[in-house]
């Protein structure tokens, strides 16, 4: 039988501010992305995060990101591989205080928007911010962008490493996802999502915006939890995996 983690992105709300319904998908994944406060989140937030996620028994894991509030951490920043080690190393530290705080134990790590996926092309940027997990602790498991340069550092390294897939993404022939830029990097029909997504973890295949299939490894899925309808498709998504006999667990759970 077949096992895939559902991970999705949480903890953004920022001060006044309120995205995504956090404690209602909570019900529905096995491990959640903490945003770390630079590109979206405050302590505050990490705190009622991490506080509910350990309550519903889900992986925990820190979702550093740019110093971009601004842009939500989806934009380019140019940045030497010695920066992103220290903002990695950084925001690693503040969640892994607020899940030791709480009696919890941080289970993996995984870069945000931009940084992310200039991680998946870019083997200093992705050497760095392995190396970041692996000082901080090497028992972490790094997420990353399946069959990137990511997921290749933390291999090399000695990392845990889950690759990871989207549910909502298009991909690219070269395994990349299709940039948000484009029109077409969204998938918005839900049963599109559904089917791609069950290909992708039964037959290790993903069907690209060039109309050719792809090899994938899909250890696993993002969702997102600050889309219009994150809580019917997180619903639909488990459904549909448990339904075609795939089981839903954390990576490497400890």
């Amino acid at each position: 039988m077949k096992s895939v983690d559902l991970n999705c992105d949480m903890g953004e709300s920022f001060g006044a501010y309120r995205i995504g319904n956090d404690q209602a998908i909570l019900r529905y994944v096995s491990s959640v992305n903490v945003a770390c406060g630079f590109h979206a989140g405050d302590p505050g937030t990490m705190r009622k995060t991490v506080k509910m996620a350990l309550e519903a028994g889900v992986a925990i894991g820190a979702h550093p990101g740019f110093a971009d509030l601004v842009g939500f951490g989806r934009r380019n920043i140019e940045i030497s591989p010695e920066d992103a080690y220290d903002l990695v190393v950084y925001q690693i530290g503040a969640l892994q205080a607020f899940v030791r705080a709480e009696g919890g134990i941080m289970h993996h790590v995984k870069p945000h928007g931009a940084l992310y996926n200039m991680a998946a092309t870019r083997p200093a940027l992705a050497e760095s911010i392995a190396m970041a997990i692996y000082k901080v602790n090497r028992e972490l498991v790094l997420y990353g962008l399946a069959g990137s340069e990511l997921t290749r550092a933390g291999e090399k390294i000695g990392l845990a490493t889950a690759h990871e897939v989207f549910a909502d993404r298009t991909y690219q022939q070269d395994g990349t996802l299709t940039p948000r830029s484009q029109p077409d990097a969204i998938i918005t029909d839900q049963q599109q999502s559904l089917q791609q997504v069950i290909r992708m973890v039964r037959e290790g295949l993903v069907l690209t915006q060039q109309g050719v299939d792809i090899p994938i490894q899909a250890d696993s899925i993002c969702i997102h939890g600050d889309g219009a309808h994150a809580l019917e498709f997180a619903q639909s998504i488990r459904t549909a995996l448990l339904e075609a006999g795939i089981t839903i667990a954390a990576r490497f759970a400890r």
